[in-house]
């Protein structure tokens, strides 16, 4: 068999090396048509698991975004004596309450295994905390929304109403607590997996998740026709946040560790959907394009939960990505 006489040398030199220190510096030797592959990963296989989540679990992420983040603002509402806008906004909270779970079911496919995760809480896992966090505030969200509409349709009078009223307001509070954790437990989760590009944005995914659903409550509210002062405030400032994220992705790139949140199809789609959110719903926003401006956050928030699923597929199905991730972070 035909010998390489550079493949040769570079052995002999690799074992000299060894012999005289006991270890090799620089790279070894590819042996072609041997057990050792020539593209990273083990005999073609993936270094990670990608993900097999469908279209539920995004559709999941933007509904239980925009439903937890429902209930902060109507407690701002009641707060400033905007009664309306509260209503509407737990009208959003109560809605995505109940799609929640059935999406969540829809890509589980057993009912049953939803109900799994409620045997036992696992505070170390993202997963059964958010199993719970769903249901805690389902149970308020509901119960709020119906109590927060027979009060204000004065549906029994005298003292019952004053009481069911504060009822309403004890469970909206309920609510948003748990909104809080619901619209923000998905960045950790995804966060907290072996995913490269997931991994090393486990800190930016649960500000943008929250800010994305915080925004698309306001944006949803605005075009359900509470056009008020305040809503707009709330607008910018989500905008704003969103924009800054924007920036800090496109600034912090990790070479091939990241390079699905920035390349191909998924990078194209977190990045239209974070212009979308960000600075495209900021200045339509600053021209009174209020409208344009809700749809645009909107949609926006929408894209990016789909972008980061495909950028999650992408990078664990890159076996590079994993390498020089595990690399980073020795370092």
């Amino acid at each position: 068999m035909a010998t390489n006489p550079a493949f040769e040398n570079r052995l002999e030199t690799l074992r000299e090396q060894a012999r005289a220190t006991g270890s090799v510096s620089g790279n070894g030797v590819d042996i072609a048509g041997g057990p050792i592959p020539r593209k990273p990963g083990y005999h073609g296989e993936c270094v990670v698991r990608p993900p097999v989540w469908t279209w539920e679990i995004p559709l999941y992420f933007f509904v239980g975004g925009l439903a937890g983040m429902s209930p902060v603002i109507a407690c701002a509402a009641l707060l400033a004596h905007h009664a309306e806008t509260a209503r509407g906004a737990m009208w959003l909270a109560g809605i995505g309450a109940i799609l929640s779970p059935i999406l969540l079911v829809m890509d589980l496919g057993r009912p049953k295994l939803f109900l799994n995760m409620l045997r036992v809480f696992k505070y170390q896992s993202a997963m059964s905390v958010g199993a719970w966090i769903l249901s805690a505030f389902g149970s308020c969200a509901v119960p709020g929304l119906i109590a927060l509409e027979l009060h204000a349709r004065h549906f029994f009078p005298g003292n019952f109403d004053a009481i069911l009223g504060a009822l309403a307001v004890l469970l909206i509070i309920g609510a948003a607590i748990f909104g809080l954790g619901l619209a923000t437990y998905t960045g950790v989760l995804i966060g907290a997996t072996a995913i490269p590009v997931w991994n090393l944005h486990r800190v930016l995914l649960p500000i943008h998740f929250g800010t994305a659903g915080f925004g698309s409550a306001v944006a949803a509210l605005e075009l359900l026709g509470h056009r008020i002062r305040p809503l707009n405030a709330l607008g910018f400032a989500a905008a704003a946040v969103e924009t800054i994220l924007f920036i800090t992705l496109e600034i912090r790139k990790h070479g091939k560790a990241d390079r699905a949140a920035h390349e191909g199809r998924s990078g194209w789609t977190i990045r239209i959907g974070e212009i979308f959110t960000g600075p495209l719903s900021l200045i339509l926003r600053g021209l009174g394009a209020v409208p344009f401006a809700g749809v645009s956050f909107l949609l926006g928030a929408l894209l990016s939960r789909f972008g980061w699923l495909a950028a999650g597929r992408a990078s664990g199905s890159d076996p590079e990505s994993v390498f020089s991730a595990q690399k980073q972070t020795a370092a």
